[in-house]
């Protein structure tokens, strides 16, 4: 008989998030709930950002319905996520308090 695997639980909150793939959640969450989308439904790509060589940050884009794409861009160095809208207005700015265990 096979048992259920425990679930992680996934970040809902900033204080939360401690790796990258609660960073993508909190990212996905956060861009759905912006304009009102069902969180599986909707795929989100992301691009390594690099300077110099070395990682600076990630790039988040959510492809919502009708080509209308949601993005956030996550600073690694000053720990922060800039959330754009769809027309590409940044809405709201958000400093992580822990960093991230990549």
């Amino acid at each position: 008989m096979c048992q259920p695997i425990p679930a992680i639980p996934l970040p809902e909150s900033p204080e939360e998030v401690r790796s990258l793939d609660h960073l993508r959640h909190f990212v996905h969450v956060t861009l759905c709930r912006k304009e009102n989308l069902l969180e599986h439904h909707f795929p989100m790509t992301e691009l390594e950002l690099t300077q110099n060589g070395r990682r600076c940050g990630f790039q988040f884009v959510l492809h919502g319905p009708r080509s209308v794409k949601l993005a956030a861009v996550w600073a690694e160095s000053i720990n922060e996520i800039l959330f754009y809208d769809a027309t590409g207005q940044r809405y709201t700015r958000i400093r992580l308090p822990n960093r991230l265990q990549c």
